[in-house]
């Protein structure tokens, strides 16, 4: 079901999405929930920021979706911060893949000492 809803409904396969169309139609909270996650995907992956504040105020009053509700809470918290990640083109993708080579290569030579580590992650 995580997979159906987090799948563009025009990715999954003809089965996969008879059967999330049956589920969703016998379960209204199953389906207030795919519409918040394909409206929040849809601001994520188009860069809608600006429609944020009304995702939240439309989350935080889902009563029968508690989970979802505490979600937009939290981001609530740094609405701001998270306007604009939603909004700019501009990401910390590349420091995050520097970040994790160096932690992938701090595993990987941790008996080996610092010095072999050193010269590992210069000649990298």
């Amino acid at each position: 079901m995580t997979r159906w809803l987090l799948t563009h409904p025009d990715a999954l396969i003809e089965s996969d999405q008879a059967r999330l169309k049956a589920v969703l139609a016998n379960c209204p909270q199953q389906d207030a929930l795919a519409k918040h996650v394909r409206t929040f995907a849809h601001m994520v992956t188009d860069l809608h920021g600006d429609q944020l504040p009304e995702w939240i105020a439309s989350a935080r009053t889902a009563t029968d979706l508690p989970r979802l509700s505490r979600f937009a809470q939290h981001l609530e918290r740094d609405v701001d911060a998270v306007v604009a990640g939603l909004t700019r083109p501009w990401n910390s993708g590349v420091v995050e893949d520097h970040v994790n080579r160096i932690k992938m290569l701090k595993r990987q030579f941790r008996r080996v000492g610092f010095e072999l580590l050193r010269k590992r992650v210069r000649l990298a």
